[in-house]
């Protein structure tokens, strides 16, 4: 989307290796012209994304694991890949499918042919589609592709924001595309290497609906392993049309109208390929032009004219074009003027009243601020001022007009919304309210409107009033305000809340639902034996144990060399004289950016100075910190680590008499090693615990809290 998006891809060490495709791909996987064919039997893409740029992975005999969320389901499938944007052909040696069991295990992975062969090689800038597979895939299913490669993997052709984990076997790690467990994928990434489609047979799709954008499409800011991407919502709500459609999310980062550059074609140079190709594509939902619009340089007239030329050649192919009006930017970086402003309002005039397309989304009335029309509201707002969080996401799917897209019949006409988008419950807490609002969308009334949550074991909700209508008038909308108490021994953390709502339309009952993540924090309680606890900061620490959880209230100056601030939960005796200390810390919040939170050792936490003190943290935005006493003073005088902070994190402190190895982990599987450090005055047993302070000597007063959920020690 953004320039900015653009620079976090400089780690994958991008070798773009060709330049942007011509309006028609040379390929070994045919063409299918989209007018004829899109009504008759045959493929209906349920899964896409876009391949625009490639990089040396430098590593050989690998296999990769790669889940897709599909949209449309069926009886039979097939996987489409390429290898765009490299100069070398590329040998997949062994290639299946099957259902997702959880994480990287696949249940019964069927085996995938090309042409009738095991393997396959893709020439440069070419593509290959697999045969036809049986399998029942049901719609809004998880899939897994699984690609070996043998010998050495010169490159890989990908789609690099992938918001998804995919699973490596590590260098050298050799054929495993068949095992149905995931034990030897130990390595993992966040792109999609070579996959770019996956079609359905034998369901119920009346053709597929592409998405064409750019990093908003492609679900930047939205939360990663979650299909919570506008087109993720959007094929959530064609699922429960009687006949529903493919959804195909076409989004780059940083992609433009108007231009393109090596590793990221202009939406018009890839149109062909991404767009006009699919598999019983029917419709396009163009989604573009504030890249332009923004730092691109380019003016409205340009982005309309564009945004002509795209609708010109869909509909020479057959297809229909709902154009989505451009999202407020104002306080995204400095890009935004009260010149650029008015290209974006006469760009969206154009859309919404310019007669060229079939039909359109407001998607700028979705989000922006009524009181200030040029920025994002609060509530849809990421954040960074551009790209929205889930429930913008959601709010672009809701702003699509089902009965425009050409695909997709008899779909239900009232939608139900929960409110607000993290709701935060305490536990031992009184209630939360929490909102539930059906809205008839439709053009006739409906009747025998029920409204029900979906709650986690053990907790209750308690409605105001009637969670019944008996109808609603087009536009019309209900509301039910819930006071949602969470269990006692809730853990801490996020909990999904569902809500379903039945209605008659037509003579039948029909459904919607919707779910928001609430977050349960804990509240001050008693640690129990035998964890005890510890502090030397001003402010009074604090303390709360949930089972395996546990929190730390936390002030302190710093906790390092010159002070030694901090509270800690400890067991006394736990640090074995050679053995493993491990926690995880799952976050950390107020105070500022130097806070720290994780484990601690030493002969005796109470009195550091009584030797062998060492402390492995997380900082709240510094990255790792470990940091160790080299004299036995009790100060922490040496140090190592750095980097950017990630939560949760898995620390793990080795000691091998009065050596100590820190390392530490994002999943408590790949291991990093941060240092290690002698403590000479390390002797025999000690304590080991989990510590925190808020740093907080330029923030006087403020106080830490961090959340663990994993603390163990190991002989």
């Amino acid at each position: 989307m953004s320039r900015r998006l653009e620079h976090l891809r400089g780690y994958r060490r991008f070798a773009v290796l060709g330049t942007a495709l011509a309006a028609t791909v040379a390929a070994l996987l045919p063409v299918a012209p989209a007018a004829a064919e899109t009504t008759a039997p045959g493929w209906t893409g349920t899964w896409a994304t876009a391949q625009h740029a490639a990089y040396d992975p430098g590593t050989s005999e690998v296999t990769v694991r790669i889940p897709v969320r599909v949209s449309a389901g069926g009886s039979s499938v097939r996987i489409r890949l390429t290898n765009d944007f490299t100069t070398e052909p590329v040998t997949i040696g062994h290639a299946t499918i099957g259902l997702r069991d959880s994480g990287s295990a696949v249940t019964k992975p069927q085996k995938l042919r090309f042409g009738g062969k095991s393997a396959v090689t893709i020439a440069a800038g070419e593509q290959a589609a697999s045969d036809q597979v049986q399998l029942t895939v049901p719609a809004r299913s998880d899939l897994v592709v699984s690609l070996y490669f043998p010998g050495r993997l010169t490159h890989i052709s990908q789609h690099w924001m992938g918001l998804q984990t995919v699973y490596w076997t590590p260098d050298g790690g050799g054929d495993h595309a068949a095992d149905a467990d995931g034990d030897a994928f130990t390595k993992t990434d966040s792109t999609f290497p070579f996959l770019t489609g996956v079609d359905v047979q034998g369901g119920n799709a009346a053709g597929a609906v592409v998405a064409l954008g750019d990093s908003i499409t492609d679900g930047a800011a939205s939360t990663s392993n979650a299909n919570r991407r506008w087109p993720d919502y959007l094929a959530g709500r064609l699922s429960a049309c009687s006949s529903t459609a493919g959804v195909l999310n076409e989004g780059i980062s940083g992609n433009r109208i108007t231009a393109g550059v090596d590793g990221n074609p202009s939406a018009l140079d890839r149109l062909e390929r991404d767009v006009l190709s699919q598999p019983g594509a029917r419709t396009v939902v163009l989604f573009e032009g504030v890249n332009d619009l923004s730092w691109g340089g380019a003016t409205g007239d340009q982005v309309i004219d564009g945004m002509k030329e795209i609708v010109r050649r869909a509909h020479e192919r057959g297809l229909r074009v709902i154009g989505a009006t451009v999202v407020p930017y104002r306080g995204w970086g400095d890009w935004w003027t009260e010149a650029k402003e008015a290209d974006r309002q006469k760009v969206n005039t154009f859309v919404r009243d310019g007669g060229v397309f079939d039909g359109y989304a407001d998607f700028d009335k979705a989000v922006r601020d009524p009181d200030d029309p040029t920025r994002y509201g609060a509530a849809f707002d990421s954040g960074d001022h551009l790209h929205p969080n889930d429930v913008g996401m959601k709010a672009f799917a809701d702003a699509i007009d089902l009965s425009t897209l050409g695909a997709g019949r008899d779909c239900p006409s009232a939608r139900v919304r929960l409110t607000p988008y993290r709701p935060t419950l305490q536990a031992g807490g009184d209630g939360t309210e929490i909102t539930s609002t059906v809205t008839n969308t439709g053009t006739k009334a409906v009747t025998g409107v029920s409204t029900r949550l979906d709650l986690p074991d053990g907790w209750s909700a308690e409605p105001a009033g009637s969670t019944g209508t008996r109808s609603l008038a087009p536009g019309d909308s209900a509301k039910v305000i819930w006071t949602v108490t969470p269990a006692a021994d809730a853990a801490w953390g996020t909990h999904e809340i569902g809500v379903r709502t039945s209605f008659v339309q037509d003579g039948r009952t029909r459904r919607d639902s919707d779910s928001v993540d609430a977050t349960v924090t804990p509240a001050p309680s008693e640690v129990r034996a035998p964890y005890l606890t510890t502090s030397t900061t001003t402010e009074q620490a604090q303390y709360a144990q949930n089972g395996d959880q546990f929190a730390i209230w936390a002030g302190g100056q710093d906790l390092s060399g010159w002070k030694d601030e901090k509270a800690a939960v400890y067991l006394a005796d736990a640090a074995p004289p050679s053995g493993t200390v491990t926690a995880r810390v799952v976050g950390q919040t107020g105070s500022g950016p130097s806070a720290k939170a994780g484990i601690a050792v030493a002969n005796d936490l109470t009195k550091p100075e009584a030797g062998g003190y060492a402390v492995l943290t997380m900082s709240a935005q510094y990255g790792l910190e470990f940091l160790t006493d080299s004299d036995g003073d009790g100060k922490l005088d040496t140090w190592a680590g750095g980097g950017s902070s990630y939560h949760p994190a898995w620390l793990k402190l080795v000691r091998d008499g009065a050596a100590y190895t820190a390392y530490a982990s994002s999943d408590g599987t790949a291991w990093q090693q941060v240092a290690t450090a002698t403590v000479p005055s390390a002797s025999g047993t000690g304590d080991a615990g989990l510590v925190a302070s808020a740093v907080n000597l330029n923030y006087p007063g403020q106080i830490t809290t961090a959340l663990f959920d994993s603390f163990s020690t190991h002989s």
